[in-house]
């Protein structure tokens, strides 16, 4: 007995000895307590950061905690701790964790809002947790940050909402640089990544793992059980660029992009959720470049995108490629995967460009097909039937198809061996779930390896029974994949309520740009009839209607300000609906104009059944400006030295000024310059915006000022379609030149004594790499 006493005793010291435990917890309220707590914390310290606003705020968090007791920064109440201004978090040391901390209302002074480094000082074992960073913008779109940067090893990023990110740089990033931080095991697990608005260009991604210069090593970096909601910043949601890495359990859900395989090898994509709006052709799926990779288990559901984001896109290669562009395809697997109502889902030799030899050079000319890949133990369902469920734009003879099903209700398609039209039917589990209704009774390909996929997509096992497609059975039950409770923090509440609309009456005796200053977000500002008199721009910060009470008896406005100056500038996060109404200028004004710098965020505007009259410029947006959509309808824009000018990104970097532009049923009459001017300059196969559309509109007299002869300007944009359109008696060469080789095209218009429209296969533009 004596002896178990001794021994229990000098364990207990052994223990003591080895990890030092510190319970205590100390309050901090400014951020000169705060460093002095972070200097003095040791093993198991807990720093509480006092409710309120800390604003301009650099917290250096350095110690060294141990997996038992870390040192622990939260705060008081989390997301009441509100941390804005100029303010950044970074990490040096280890077993480090940060929890509750709400970052907006700023910007970050640094490259990074929170990142796990401080000089040469990496973080390891050091975590995130139930944090939010909302709207963190850098004042102009073009500067480049992060929001989470990871270096070391063994860090994670879990529970948090990350939403709003409207500048250049991926919102998450893991860096590779020096061996401390390869084979980082890192995880980015249970968040919520929100809306993330469209960049109008490259380096947008969510999140991005590695770069180009470190792609061959391994990262093992794992993305778990993550909701990915309208995540549109650009076609890569998720951009991985390294070795070894996992993508398990995600949620896509009506996000513009793809999951790709940018650069690196042997990824494994398993059991995600892929979910797409029927109406929107920019959701895309999974997009393949390199080796080794398994897509495995992934149920993908009514995705509509094509080429680069094709529901399944396996690419192209250029042969002997450098790092940073399109290693070969080979060695890949997909198997056990459902596609339902996605159109042609299955797309190989996406990115061949052979046609475009003439204009650019061999280095950037995907010719190498993918080789020794398997596609087998597939399910394609649909709906309606699909002519061309297998898209090749290249040879295929590299793919092994075995085993794969289709219910294509009928409709026939070229046919491909490995690929049986079968009838079967499905089952709403839920709004967004279809499962078999009975058990699907067709032989199961087994592989090399393929014993490793031992699940399905709900987790239940493949050993005993096993079955084509990403589910083994109809009796699962609902995973409540779209329960939001289920990712991001504990306290954090999203706010999904539609806006207030106020009506505000507004006559002649009130003052027109007080009574918008003072609406709320959502008003509708509404004129009587009558003439109101604007001497200074109206700044447009906010969602708001301006229209007139009666759309018979139109209100004017006429603007007087200074020249070059808008009636409406439209400043970030600023929407503006014009209904109804007459906008008059002095000839020397614009009528919208964005802010000439600091457009931190996009904004848009909404222009119907008006007329626009007498201005410089109809809509002048300036260099780093961007706007998600830009609409006229049934709407008359005449008398104008200019009309709509999106062309300020001539840096030739893949940037453009707008997403979606569209006009309809208008009429423009003597605008004598830039009539429509949209530009996108660099060559970038990845983009691809912006939408032009240009329907059931007349032009008249228009041009006469043109420098290069063109009444349309939209030289490198993706998407054009100039359709059911009069143009008369425009002095230029040419309606339109278009892009034959990308997504413009033209029809039914009628064209007199205006030049030509003309289509041009293939660009020449400057190279971005």
């Amino acid at each position: 007995m004596k002896k178990h006493l001794i021994f229990a005793l000098l364990a207990y010291l052994f223990i003591a000895c080895k990890e030092p435990i510190n319970n205590s917890s100390v309050k901090v309220s400014t951020p000169a307590e705060l460093e002095e707590a972070i200097a003095n914390a040791s093993p198991g310290s807990k720093i509480v950061m006092a409710n309120g606003v800390w604003n301009d705020l650099q917290i250096r968090f350095v110690g060294k905690g141990t997996s038992n007791n870390p040192i622990t920064l939260k705060a008081e109440t989390p997301g009441e701790v509100i941390i804005q201004g100029k303010s950044d978090l970074k990490f040096g040391g280890e077993h480090l964790i940060v929890d509750g901390l709400y970052f907006k209302n700023g910007y970050s002074p640094s490259f990074s809002v929170i990142e796990f480094k401080i000089d040469e000082n990496k973080a390891n074992n050091c975590q995130v947790t139930n944090c939010v960073i909302e709207g963190f913008n850098k004042l102009q779109r073009n500067q480049t940050d992060l929001w989470v940067l990871f270096h070391g090893r063994n860090n994670t990023l879990d529970h948090c909402y990350i939403a709003g990110k409207s500048n250049r740089g991926p919102t998450v990033r893991v860096d590779l640089d020096g061996n401390e931080s390869i084979k980082n095991y890192h995880q980015i697990v249970n968040n919520h990544f929100g809306p993330r608005p469209p960049k109008g260009g490259a380096s947008a991604e969510t999140i991005q793992i590695g770069t180009s210069s470190t792609s061959m090593t391994p990262s093992h970096t794992l993305v778990a059980n993550n909701l990915f909601e309208h995540c549109n910043g650009e076609v890569e949601i998720i951009s991985s660029k390294a070795n070894y890495n996992e993508f398990r359990g995600n949620v896509f859900y009506k996000s513009e992009g793809s999951l790709v395989t940018r650069h690196g090898n042997y990824c494994t994509i398993d059991g995600n959720y892929f979910i797409g709006d029927e109406d929107n052709e920019n959701i895309g799926g999974i997009r393949i470049i390199g080796t080794g990779h398994w897509i495995t288990n992934n149920y993908l559901l009514n995705l509509k995108g094509q080429n680069f984001r094709s529901p399944l896109a396996v690419m192209n290669g250029i042969p002997k490629s450098s790092l940073n562009r399109y290693k070969q395809v080979t060695d890949v697997v997909v198997a056990h995967n459902s596609w339902i109502n996605c159109k042609s889902p299955l797309q190989f030799g996406v990115g061949s460009n052979l046609s475009q030899k003439d204009v650019l050079p061999a280095s950037e000319i995907r010719s190498a097909v993918p080789i020794r890949s398997t596609v087998a133990n597939n399910l394609i369902y649909n709906t309606i039937g699909d002519e061309s469920p297998v898209v090749a734009h290249d040879k295929i003879e590299g793919i092994n198809f075995k085993n794969n099903i289709i219910n294509n209700q009928g409709t026939t398609f070229n046919t491909l061996d490995g690929l049986k039209p079968i009838s079967f039917e499905m089952n709403s589990l839920t709004e967004n779930i279809m499962v078999p209704s009975n058990d699907i009774q067709e032989d199961v390909f087994v592989g090399f390896e393929f014993e490793t996929i031992d699940k399905d997509l709900f987790g239940n096992s493949r050993a005993d029974k096993n079955a084509v497609g990403a589910v083994v059975n109809k009796d699962v039950v609902d995973s409540k994949i779209l329960d939001k409770s289920k990712y991001g923090t504990d306290w954090y509440s999203i706010n999904n309520t539609t806006d207030t609309k106020t009506l505000s009456m507004v006559s002649q005796n009130d003052d027109l740009a007080s009574k918008i200053a003072e609406a709320d977000e959502g008003s509708i500002i509404s004129l009587e009839a009558g003439t109101y008199q604007i001497e200074k721009s109206i700044p447009i910060d906010k969602k708001i209607t301006i229209q007139s009470k009666d759309e018979n008896n139109k209100a004017t406005i006429i603007y007087s300000g200074g020249a070059e100056t808008p009636a409406f500038e439209m400043n970030p996060k600023g929407e503006l609906t014009l209904s109804n109404l007459a906008l008059k200028g002095e000839d020397t004004q614009y009528a919208f104009a964005s802010l000439k710098k600091n457009m931190s965020s996009l904004y848009n505007l909404k222009v119907s059944n008006c007329e626009i009259s007498n201005f410089d410029y109809v809509l002048k947006g300036y260099k780093l400006s961007f706007s998600e959509y830009i609409s006229f309808v049934g709407s008359t824009l005449k008398n104008c030295e200019n009309g709509i000018e999106l062309s300020a990104e001539t840096d030739d970097k893949g940037d453009y000024n707008a997403e979606n532009v569209t006009i309809e049923n208008c009429q423009f009459d003597n605008i004598r310059k830039n009539v429509i001017d949209y530009y996108r300059g660099g060559y970038d196969e990845s983009t691809v915006g912006g939408t032009l559309m240009v329907s059931n509109s007349t032009f008249s007299n228009c041009g006469a000022k043109e420098d290069n002869g063109i009444l349309l300007n939209t030289y490198g944009i993706i998407n054009v379609d100039i359709s059911k359109n009069t143009f008369t008696n425009n002095p230029v060469k040419l309606v339109a030149l278009l892009w034959g080789a990308k997504n413009n095209t033209h029809s039914d218009n009628e064209i007199r004594n205006s030049g030509k429209l003309v289509v041009e296969e293939n660009l020449k533009l400057k190279l971005m790499y």
